[in-house]
């Protein structure tokens, strides 16, 4: 085994082991007090089965993630993607279309492996603790979906940047960027419109309170959307959400049925301030802006790397090529990727806190606010006291226990 094969394997252990560690310390830090704040809103079984879950969870992950770093270690060093390497040659093709073959083989076989545990995850997990809407009928047609979608777009992308950095030179990584960037925008654009509906069903919110309170507040702030829409996403889970997509005048606002179900009024448009709030104090403008130094940073390593002798023989290739050290690139990117995901998170967190703030400040009913988490939290068996290490390195919003302290912080005359 090469120094340079020793070198990526150690690379992929210490990102497993760090998000181990966060995981096992997480599962430490369980507390069997219900905190003050949601007396009333847990009660002793609901609570002792939110740690029951977030056990069983976890226990899955680490089990899951040491099978598939197991998996990936043998195969690096069996020299498997040499010989995926020899299968995509043998049909003769360009370097573009054996770079999709490549590409298209590993990638097909991970989402084969991967099948067992979405499984597992959906119909044992999720049904033991009264989340699983999902049919098997949903699952199967879900999961062909997003192969087919995952497929084209994923080719898109795979052959636009094979092109640049075949025929580019040292500005490759330049216009690499810049088309992924412009390819990223588009889908943002259309996702709302013609994905999204693939697989879930979008109706306007039907005329009453609720939809002239979240309308009324939306034009006293003078917040121009496409629409507002429920998800029928009581067909797959009943955890709750809500969320904003797209950009610009195709902006919409989506509700989860299982959402409105269990909020009020007020606590609704309380959720839907503080997403609006995401918009109106620019948060998704400088998220976006940090994907793109991010990607643009990521791109740079990439034409240093890609070319290099000794990143082939790490994976014990018999012949160097353009598409296999794109493959190889992200390996030597994972531990870059992961402090890149710790900034983003911290980023998020922060606007977090002042997307609350901005919901309670304009909306002018903080308790409002506080019960919508309270109840999101239940809802979904959140994990209350999650360890300050798993919420530095994964989490983007901030614990809900913190979240509601800063609102009441800051609205202590209300």
């Amino acid at each position: 085994m090469s120094v340079y094969t020793v070198l990526i394997l150690s690379f992929i252990i210490l990102v497993f082991a760090v998000k181990a560690a966060a995981d096992l310390l997480n599962i430490k830090n369980i507390s069997g007090e219900i905190p003050g704040e949601f007396k009333g809103f847990y009660d002793e079984d609901k609570y002792a089965r939110a740690q029951s879950y977030l056990k069983t969870q976890t226990k899955f992950s680490l089990i899951s993630g040491s099978f598939f770093l197991v998996a990936e270690i043998v195969f690096i060093v069996c020299g498997g993607f040499n010989f995926v390497d020899i299968f995509a040659r043998s049909f003769g093709f360009g370097q573009i279309l054996t770079g999709l073959i490549f590409a298209g083989v590993l990638l097909f076989a991970l989402q084969i492996l991967q099948i067992p545990f979405s499984v597992y995850s959906t119909f044992v997990i999720e049904e033991k603790f009264g989340f699983n809407k999902t049919t098997v009928k949903t699952f199967i047609s879900d999961l062909i979906k997003g192969l087919l979608i995952g497929a084209v777009i994923g080719a898109a992308v795979f052959s636009i940047v094979l092109w640049f950095f075949e025929g580019f030179g040292k500005a490759a990584w330049v216009y690499a960027f810049l088309a992924v960037a412009l390819f990223e925008l588009f889908l943002t654009l259309i996702y709302p419109v013609t994905i999204m509906p693939l697989f879930n069903k979008f109706t306007p919110l039907e005329d009453g309170e609720l939809k002239s309170s979240v309308e009324n507040y939306a034009k006293a702030e003078g917040f121009k959307m496409k629409g507002l829409f429920k998800m029928d996403n009581s067909k797959r889970s009943s955890k709750s959400n809500a969320f904003f997509t797209g950009f610009g005048k195709f902006r919409r606002i989506v509700l989860f049925d299982t959402l409105i179900q269990k909020h009020s009024v007020d606590e609704l448009t309380s959720v839907l301030a503080h997403e609006m709030g995401h918009f109106k104090l620019g948060h998704v403008r400088r998220q976006m802006i940090f994907g793109f130094i991010n990607l643009a940073f990521m791109f740079f390593l990439l034409s240093l790397f890609i070319n290099s002798s000794w990143l082939f023989e790490a994976f014990k290739m018999q012949d160097s090529s353009v598409y296999a050290g794109i493959i190889f690139f992200a390996f030597l990117y994972s531990p870059i990727s992961l402090i890149a995901g710790i900034i983003s998170s911290a980023i998020s967190r922060k606007h977090e806190y002042e997307a609350d703030s901005y919901a309670v400040t304009t909306y002018k009913k903080p308790q409002a606010m506080i019960d919508a988490l309270k109840k999101l939290s239940v809802d979904n068996l959140s994990n209350l006291y999650p360890h300050a290490f798993k919420v530095f390195l994964q989490y983007s919003h901030p614990p809900v226990l913190e979240r509601i302290k800063a609102i009441q912080i800051n609205n202590k005359g209300e």
